[in-house]
């Protein structure tokens, strides 16, 4: 008040929510989005059905997923989701535990702020516990060598157990290893292996054990003509990103014939210039043309007559993995189509897979970019495998460039949890209590996967900490699948380092953010009338939140 007058900073309808009330929301919108996917982790977690508003069905286990799907409005909720996109996209794998331990994290938080810890303070323990788990974790790492495909494969059937395709998993688990095996390139001394060199096309029909690698590429494409031969051997290739059609004139041009004689020069003309076009690409020695763009009724024909084989409109993306794959190089302009920019391939065919004609590029030399055609009984099915895949072939890269594995099944997080206990107590003052706080959070991954499994997870937290107490137990963790704790080296659960790592930065990051915020000032949704704005576009009303100028003021 000032002077027995409202000072009115906020506009009409915002909400503000204050000090311990904005905490409680904050942590408990966090918590939900951790239960919603809770039930989801580890080998005999259970999947979520999501329908979405056009009737659309997901069906997966996978966080990373579910999150993405869900419509979330609460924005404290939404950051928790943020960490889910981020770790699926550095490691492909973990998204559930990081979304877990972030909720975990925040709930014990909660506690600790009831008996009056400020959360500066909790928030500075949870960045010093973060510090030293990764310092741990480092130690805790088993070299793994990029040409140990034994072990890479493992990691990869790790990242896939609990997925619907369990059965074939093994099937999957190879594929990923032989497709990143051959796009890791050596940069230095350390190995780069990006998953974009590796297609994935998926097509429902037949069983997820159909699915196979290629040693090239496969587009969704058939050839441009039905007299072009099927099948191409030995096939040298021409990579073109410019249309093979009579280009339009930049400026806006007309043309006017009074003879029918000229009407019949200028079609000759134009039936010239594509001819020249054509005699350009088998002058240069290629005998398939891959381009990017259109490609003329009348182009197509002499490409026919003169045995090519053609695809047109390949997407920008696939035209760099043909010239991965293959070793061509993209031709802008057909003068510059020679032998040395044309690609190798063993065969060129086409293909009838399901109900569609897709173009198989095969057999070429050392690729540096590879194809895997993922099949399934339905469109659901193809789609899980195809998630399933994408972890796989993530965490094995992730493996490949780091070099470095862990034991799976929560072993590293009971053993982290043991580890920061006996920091805290070195740190001492209100800090400890917040490192405590983190090492219980870091138990609910061993928890969930025994409760998931329907084990007593109490007793299996116990014979964990008796078993890693002593030093030959330092792998033990959760056998899921013999309901009983176990040495998870010996068990072949083995987990990327860099999974374990993100997910512990990115969940503390979040929970630090939350934690920090201590006051929630939110807007009034504006109705879609509102944000149409008045008929004829003006500002309707004076501008928004000064409550209109008064006359005279202008």
């Amino acid at each position: 008040m000032l002077g027995n007058q409202p000072v009115i900073v906020l506009r009409e309808g915002t909400e503000s929510t204050k000090g311990r009330t904005a905490h409680s929301n904050n942590i408990m919108a966090a918590r939900a989005v951790a239960d919603a996917v809770r039930s989801t982790l580890g080998p005999k977690g259970m999947d979520k059905m999501l329908v979405d508003s056009m009737g659309d069905i997901v069906i997966t286990n996978d966080g990373a997923t579910i999150l993405k799907e869900l419509d979330i409005e609460h924005p404290a909720a939404k950051m928790v989701v943020e960490i889910s996109k981020t770790q699926d996209n550095e490691c492909g794998d973990g998204t559930t535990s990081a979304v877990v331990f972030a909720g975990e994290l925040l709930k014990k938080s909660e506690s600790l702020i009831e008996q009056n810890v400020h959360p500066t303070v909790i928030s500075n323990g949870y960045r010093l516990a973060s510090h030293e788990a990764i310092k741990v974790l480092k130690g805790m790492g088993v070299k793994v060598s990029p040409t140990d495909k034994k072990t890479l494969k493992l990691v990869a059937m790790t990242a896939m157990t609990g997925k619907s395709v369990g059965s074939e998993k093994d099937t999957l688990a190879s594929i990923a290893v032989e497709a990143v095996s051959s796009i890791a390139e050596k940069s230095g001394e350390k190995y780069v292996a990006d998953i974009d060199n590796v297609q994935v096309e998926k097509k429902h029909g037949g069983s997820v054990s159909d699915s196979k690698l290629i040693k090239g590429i496969i587009l969704d494409k058939e050839r441009v003509h039905s007299r072009m031969p099927k099948s191409v051997k030995n096939a040298k290739i021409a990579l073109v990103d410019s249309a093979i059609e009579i280009k339009k004139t930049e400026v806006e041009a007309k043309i006017q014939i009074r003879d029918p004689m000229q009407m019949q020069k200028f079609l000759d003309e134009e039936e010239n210039t594509l001819r020249a076009m054509v005699d350009k690409v088998t002058k240069s020695g290629a005998t398939v043309i891959m381009c990017e763009k259109g490609i003329d009724d009348l182009a197509q024909h002499y490409l026919a007559k003169k045995g090519l084989y053609a695809v047109r409109r390949v997407k920008r993306s696939d035209m760099e993995k043909l010239a991965k794959a293959t070793g061509g190089k993209i031709v802008t302009n057909l003068d510059d189509l020679s032998q040395k920019e044309l690609g190798k391939a063993a065969e060129v065919e086409e293909v009838k897979i399901g109900d569609s004609d897709m173009t198989f590029v095969t057999g070429c030399r050392s690729p540096k970019a590879v194809s895997v055609l993922v099949r399934g009984g339905t469109e659901h099915v193809v789609d899980e495998a195809e998630r399933a895949l994408h972890d796989a072939l993530k965490v094995v890269s992730v493996a490949i460039e780091d070099e470095v594995i862990v034991p799976g099944g929560g072993a590293t997080e009971i053993e982290l949890a043991l580890k920061l206990r006996d920091y805290g107590q070195s740190v001492g003052g209100r800090e400890q209590l917040a490192i405590e706080a983190f090492a219980e959070a870091l138990e609910i991954i061993p928890w969930t996967l025994a409760e998931n499994a329907g084990m007593d997870a109490i007793n299996v937290l116990i014979e964990l900490k008796n078993s890693h107490t002593k030093k030959a137990g330092k792998a033990h963790g959760v056998d899921v699948m013999e309901n009983r704790v176990s040495d998870m080296v010996k068990t072949k659960v083995l987990e990327p380092l860099r999974v374990k790592r993100q997910a512990i930065e990115s969940a503390t990051e979040v929970a630090s953010m939350v934690l920090r915020i201590d006051d929630v000032i939110a807007s009034r949704k504006m109705s879609p009338s509102e944000m149409q704005g008045p008929p004829g576009g003006g500002m309707g009303g004076g501008m928004g939140g000064m409550g209109g100028m008064p006359p005279g003021m202008m």
